[in-house]
């Protein structure tokens, strides 16, 4: 908002969302490109909302090493806007079909928040969203990923959190890549670096020596010291 966007923060979980049928209704005579459930819960007006936005930022924690099961279900009811018969070769050279461009190819940012603060856990989350953006032309303008998020005490009161001066690194990295969305179109390189710091307090010689198992079990015993005060704190 400072920067001069406006935005809209859409929470599924508030939200009617049904899960896709794989009936084929959507592609029939009838029914063409248009979901069974469409009048009957709110991924319509969720739709029509993503295709007025100029971009586009998913969000989601990490449950099971992926997206949320609610973020899945959401976005495979796609389906229902795409003519499945109708192939044609993607700006990156994948053969795919026929995509709702104003829904699908849209620019968008992605931000991924987990507990773990192994770089492994958000994996399968980042992969799909590159897979995403090949397949339908769309291009990804931007990636925060926040591991560790237990340590900064994502429930507690930001203003106590912000006493870990890394942690306020990290906020304020956010905040910048929010201003640079708005003004510059997309996420720079170092602002997504910034943001993804860690936040847990080491010693350099420390994050050389991470990979053996003797020092990362004294990491996660720092790690384990970290969230305990944190959570005194707020």
């Amino acid at each position: 908002v400072s920067a001069g966007a406006g935005f809209e923060t859409v929470t599924l979980a508030r939200l009617k969302i049904t899960p896709c049928h794989s009936c084929g209704t959507c592609n029939s005579p009838d029914h063409f490109l248009r979901c069974i459930f469409e009048e009957k819960d709110d991924v319509a007006a969720i739709f029509s909302k993503m295709a007025a936005a100029d971009l586009l930022v998913f969000a989601t924690p990490i449950y099971i090493f992926t997206m949320t099961a609610l973020m899945k279900i959401f976005l495979e009811r796609m389906y229902a806007r795409a003519d499945v018969f109708d192939l044609s070769v993607t700006q990156s050279g994948l053969v795919f079909h026929h995509v709702d461009r104003d829904l699908n190819s849209k620019p968008f940012a992605v931000l991924v928040c987990c507990d773990n603060i192994e770089k492994e856990t958000p994996k399968n989350v980042v992969s799909y969203f590159r897979t995403h953006a090949k397949f339908n032309d769309a291009e990804q303008v931007g990636l925060l990923v926040r591991n560790a998020g237990r340590y900064a005490g994502h429930g507690g009161d930001p203003e106590a959190a912000r006493s870990n001066p890394l942690l306020a690194q990290v906020y304020e990295a956010f905040e910048r890549a929010g201003k640079e969305l708005a003004t510059q179109g997309r996420i720079r390189k170092a602002t997504e670096k910034e943001a993804a710091a860690n936040i847990i307090p080491m010693p350099p010689i420390f994050k050389l020596l991470r990979r053996f198992r003797f020092f990362k079990e004294k990491m996660v015993h720092k790690a384990m010291e970290t969230m305990k005060y944190t959570e005194g704190a707020v």
